[in-house]
């Protein structure tokens, strides 16, 4: 009697653990698939993506035209779990997708994409997850009107941050 408790404590044990893997398995690229061929779009309407990708981050806001009205955001850090992941490729990916889902449903059906970069005294160039985002909303059903840089480069700046000496570490 007892040895049967036993393996049925176990089965239970094994059960939830299946259950929550289940749930960190989410792909966000299904929801877009089905958000397309759910919704049916009325009229052809434009939105403006603005995609800010760091090392660390990658940000997505969907706007209007003007940029006053967002539709859509979402991040790498709303997706993955650990802090170190929120800046990568798949992060950023499952972020695009989770965005256009939610596009689609309210009837945007074309964009302008504006890539951002840290810039100023900070990084010029565009994190990792910049590329997979600009994939991942071509992939999802939305049509790509243009692709713009918009990093904020300095024509003549402030003095950088550090000190005659450097940062001494």
């Amino acid at each position: 009697m007892a040895g049967k408790k036993k393996a049925e404590g176990k089965a239970a044990k094994q059960q939830p653990q299946q259950k929550e893997s289940q749930k960190e398995n989410i792909s966000y690229e299904n929801a877009a698939i089905e958000a397309q061929q759910k919704y049916v779009p009325k009229a052809i309407r434009w939105g403006v993506a603005h995609i800010y990708s760091s090392k660390n981050n990658t940000i997505i806001t969907l706007t209007d035209l003007s940029g006053s009205e967002t539709i859509a955001t979402g991040s790498g850090g709303m997706v993955v779990s650990a802090d170190h992941e929120e800046g990568s490729p798949y992060a950023g990916m499952q972020a695009a997708y989770k965005v256009a889902a939610v596009a689609i449903e309210k009837g945007v059906t074309n964009i302008n994409i504006k890539i951002r970069a840290p810039g100023g005294h900070g990084s010029k160039i565009p994190g990792s997850g910049a590329q997979a985002v600009v994939r991942a909303l071509a992939r999802s059903g939305i049509k790509i009107g243009s692709i713009e840089d918009v990093t904020p480069m300095p024509t003549d700046t402030t003095k950088r941050p550090g000190g005659r000496r450097g940062r001494r570490v």
